[in-house]
């Protein structure tokens, strides 16, 4: 095939499990039906990703920092603020994904997003309901995707339909027990020690734009709150250096406790948006907000309705 042919699977900046987990499976579901099709990835890749792509035998996919004059297909997101750099000037042919929509394209392309806990979910059932074999590899990384973004299917963006697939991939890909391999995937991430504060921030990271503002959200997950206590005043001045650096008007690095099920927020900017959108005082640049384990549903939602 021509290089003009080659399809790029690419997921957003700063990647997780998902992004570069359904870029592999989704490369070799396309693959198999006779495309160039290649995953990629936009960004380092992190421990719990590592971890995930060690354990059933991947290397990463390509990095693909610049988009331009690419075909290409996103996965787990759809923002261009999120995507390869230059992705005005790839052909976007499809979308993937599970997050709000935020997208424009002159011509008609395959859109599938859905409201599930992860783009790994829709990719796996394609494979489990369509013609095309499900490798035990591929498996096994589709249902770790799913586990870390529900957080072991305790994020209140998790569906039935998530949990259901992920019992048929771990049974392809002979996991016996899924709770404990997902927090074994996830303690793969949980230590911020001997990481400098900017790397914490910028470890799982999102920008977006609401109503014309210029919004950073990170989010860490941790076992508890010892080591985020530590660094907590080196973290508030390293979001202040990136806040007026990069012209935020908001910027937010979420803490998870995947054990408490809550999460503690340091804020810097405009508080008064995080003050309005959860009805909570952030004193000395921190919030505490019991039951909070998603920032797609928890946190970007109530936040964008009041900018």
């Amino acid at each position: 095939m021509n290089d003009k042919d080659k399809i790029y699977i690419v997921g957003h900046k700063n990647p997780d499990t998902d992004s570069v987990c359904s870029a592999i499976g989704y490369a070799h579901f396309l693959r198999e039906g006779g495309e160039d099709a290649v995953a990629a990835r936009s960004g380092d890749v992190n421990p719990e990703t590592w971890y995930v792509l060690d354990y059933f035998g991947f290397e990463p996919p390509q990095l693909l920092q610049d988009a331009g004059g690419k075909k290409v297909i996103l996965v787990d997101h759809n923002e261009a603020s999120q995507s390869p750099d230059n992705i005005d000037n790839a052909e976007i042919i499809g979308v993937l994904d599970h997050h709000r929509i935020n997208f424009a394209q002159w011509s008609p392309i395959y859109f599938h997003t859905e409201p599930l806990g992860s783009t790994a979910t829709i990719i796996a059932r394609e494979y489990l309901y369509g013609d095309v074999e499900l490798p035990k590899e591929i498996a096994g990384i589709l249902l770790s995707s799913i586990l870390s973004d529900t957080v072991v299917f305790k994020s209140p963006t998790t569906t039935q339909e998530d949990m259901d697939i992920a019992e048929m991939l771990a049974e392809i890909a002979e996991i016996d027990n899924i709770e404990e391999f997902g927090i074994d995937v996830k303690r793969a991430k949980a230590s911020i020690k001997g990481k400098s504060a900017k790397d914490v921030i910028f470890s799982d990271f999102k920008d977006f734009n609401f109503s014309g503002k210029k919004v950073g959200i990170g989010q860490i997950e941790i076992v508890g709150f010892d080591e985020t206590d530590e660094a907590q005043q080196e973290l508030i001045s390293e979001l202040n250096a990136i806040q007026k650096s990069e012209g935020y008007s908001l910027l937010v690095l979420m803490a998870t406790n995947i054990m408490e099920e809550c999460s503690r927020l340091l804020v810097v900017g405009e508080k008064s948006y995080v003050e309005r959108a959860f009805g909570k005082y952030v004193k000395d640049n921190v919030v505490y907000l019991p039951n909070v384990m998603s920032r797609k549903k928890d946190i970007v939602a109530p936040l964008e309705k009041v900018f």
